[in-house]
C-alpha cells in the first residue's frame, strides 16, 4: 500500500477523519476539486447536501481510476462547502458514508472542510479535491 494512515495518541482526537498520512510511492496525483456532475455533466442533488457530497467522492474515485489509482492510494482530501456550518455535518457524513457503501471501501482521510460563500456555480454546495500517491 503506497497510503499509511495514523492518528497519534499527541494529537487531538480526529472529528470523523485521520489527522495523518504517509505516502510512499513515486508519482504525485493532485485532483482538482470535483463536485456533484454526472460525468453527462448533469447536475445530482439540487439542494441536496449529502447526494451532492456522494457524487463528488464518486468522481474523485473515478478521476483516480483515469490515471491507474483509487480511494486506496488518497493521502489527503480538501472539502469546500459552502455556508459551512457544523449542523450540517451529518449530510456530509450521510454522503460520504453512501459514497463508501458503493465502492465498497473506508473513505476515511486526512481531511481538510473548509466553509465557502460560493463555488463556481451556484447549485454547486460541495467540492472536493484529493491528492494521491501511486507506485
Amino acid at each position: 500500500m503506497t497510503v499509511e494512515f495514523f492518528d497519534p495518541p499527541d494529537l487531538p482526537e480526529p472529528y470523523g477523519w485521520r489527522q495523518l498520512s504517509v505516502g510512499t510511492g513515486s508519482r504525485l496525483v493532485f485532483l482538482s476539486g470535483q463536485t456533484a456532475r454526472t460525468p453527462s455533466g448533469d447536475l445530482v442533488g439540487p439542494g441536496d447536501l449529502a447526494a451532492q457530497t456522494e457524487q463528488a467522492y464518486l468522481n474523485v474515485a473515478r478521476g483516480l481510476a483515469a490515471v491507474g489509482g483509487s480511494f486506496d492510494n488518497v493521502a489527503r482530501l480538501n472539502i469546500y462547502a459552502v455556508d459551512w456550518s457544523l449542523s450540517k455535518w451529518d449530510e456530509v457524513t450521510a454522503g460520504v458514508k453512501r459514497a463508501a457503501d458503493r465502492l465498497g471501501i473506508d473513505l476515511v482521510r486526512p481531511t481538510t472542510l473548509i466553509g465557502v460563500a460560493t463555488l463556481a456555480e451556484p447549485e454547486f454546495l460541495i467540492e472536493v479535491e484529493a491528492t494521491a500517491v501511486l507506485t
